[in-house]
């Protein structure tokens, strides 16, 4: 799993972490961590968590994270997680799917557009604050910034 959080560009994790923040999603009643397998080794994880509307009844979901081992890249893992994914959203009632990505990513955004999703940053902005000063200094936003 920490090879697979590197890759996503999230180099400073640790096993102890890591398993605990697996366990913090196992007990997540809204939320769901899959984990595919391939000759014993870990190819790909997906995280999806549903969220209920406020403008309007009914749930949305989102994929707080997904990555395919670069070695295994390319034989339709990720398309096999993003579907289990959408399963279980529609399984806690969400009518619709999120899923972000950092902009440099095209690779990322073809295989979105593949699958049937539609980018809307022309839409609407997407907006962060740390609530923890210095939190960004260590996360996705400092190894991915804007360009």
């Amino acid at each position: 799993m920490l090879s697979l959080l590197e890759q996503l560009g999230y180099p400073d994790n640790d096993e102890e972490s890591v398993r605990q923040r697996l366990e913090s999603w196992a007990a997540e009643p809204a939320g769901a961590v899959l984990v595919a397998e391939h000759d014993g080794q870990i190819a790909g994880v997906v995280a999806v968590a549903s969220l209920p509307f406020l403008e309007r009844p009914g749930r949305w979901g989102r994929v707080v994270a997904i990555v395919t081992s670069d070695a295994m890249r390319g034989q339709g893992i990720g398309k096999v997680l993003m579907a289990h994914a959408e399963d279980i959203a529609r399984g806690f009632g969400c009518m619709q799917m999120e899923v972000t990505s950092a902009n440099r990513r095209a690779d990322a955004h073809a295989f979105y557009h593949s699958l049937g999703y539609q980018n809307w940053s022309d839409r609407s902005g997407r907006f962060m604050k740390d609530l923890v000063p210095g939190f960004s200094s260590g996360s996705y936003a400092a190894r991915f910034p804007a360009e």
